[in-house]
């Protein structure tokens, strides 16, 4: 099956139809807010944004991000075929306007102008057990990217230990940081332990989960919903304004980690958390 125009399909619909769940947090986040409040005013402005978006097949964002794939595929797939296929259908969805060139060359400077380029789009690929080929993805902004932190537990000033409450403490402080940069409401994702490459891409990672999943550990789940409470006590709402609502949700990780190590890996998604699935076996592709 030729896998070019389904992705080119997937990046329309992360480009310009929001999560159906995450369209429903941004709603539910409105209600929370004061009439007549900046927050409220920012919210209803995202809102309307989000419809527009859909209903003229049109960029939720002007910055459509950097595109990030997780591909699990069975194993009599070609690896190769699968990667060949991502990069034209990533050139064919700029071409379409989808996409905004966003991949410049650190050395030169230069816009490749179809986005791709070295590691760009980022392609993640792992066999998997079943016949169908699953690609997730993400279209991750570059002003939410740049809030991300990383910490190395213990940090006195913050008098975080190397536990799950100095996990926390860190990830307070990375969205009081923020300070609304970035695009709130925002969804955080965190991975706590691991090296240093491995917790910013499980961190990463986690935007991909659904906005009211929790974590089947139960030490993770409660650390989400605990974040989730606090980082919306900080009062910086939408946009920065102030407001009931900073974080949309907090989705947490853990790996093993070397015994000398402690990281805290801090990930975040804009209001726009462009995300989406594309399956495909034998009966066709499918999105989801």
């Amino acid at each position: 099956m030729d896998l070019v125009e389904p992705i080119t399909e997937l990046y329309r619909r992360m480009s310009c139809e929001l999560p159906g769940d995450v369209a429903g947090a941004l709603e539910e986040a409105r209600r929370r807010e004061k009439k007549d409040s900046p927050a409220r005013d920012a919210l209803e402005t995202i809102i309307e944004n989000v419809h527009l978006a859909r209903e003229k097949t049109r960029p939720l964002c002007q910055d459509t991000g950097t595109p990030v794939f997780y591909v699990t595929r069975a194993k009599a797939m070609n690896e190769g075929e699968i990667r060949e296929a991502i990069l034209a259908a990533t050139r064919e969805a700029t071409r379409r306007g989808y996409l905004r060139p966003n991949a410049v060359d650190s050395l030169s400077g230069e816009n490749s102008g179809d986005n791709t380029g070295v590691d760009f789009p980022i392609i993640h690929v792992e066999e998997g057990t079943t016949e169908p080929l699953v690609i997730d993805a993400m279209l991750k902004g570059g002003g939410s990217e740049n809030v991300g932190a990383r910490y190395q537990l213990p940090v006195a000033s913050l008098g975080a230990s190397r536990d799950l409450d100095g996990a926390r403490r860190c990830v307070l402080d990375a969205v009081q940081r923020a300070q609304g940069r970035g695009c709130p409401p925002y969804v955080v994702g965190v991975a706590v332990g691991g090296a240093r490459d491995a917790t910013a891409a499980l961190a990463k990672r986690q935007l991909l989960r659904a906005i009211d999943d929790r974590s089947p550990l139960a030490a993770l789940g409660e650390l989400e919903e605990r974040l989730l409470d606090e980082s919306n006590r900080l009062g910086i709402g939408p946009a920065g304004l102030g407001g009931a609502t900073t974080v949309l949700a907090v989705k947490a990780a853990a790996q093993h980690r070397h015994c000398a190590c402690f990281f805290v890996e801090v990930a975040f998604g804009c209001w726009a958390m462009r995300r989406g699935r594309l399956i495909v076996d034998e009966s066709g592709a499918h999105h989801a």
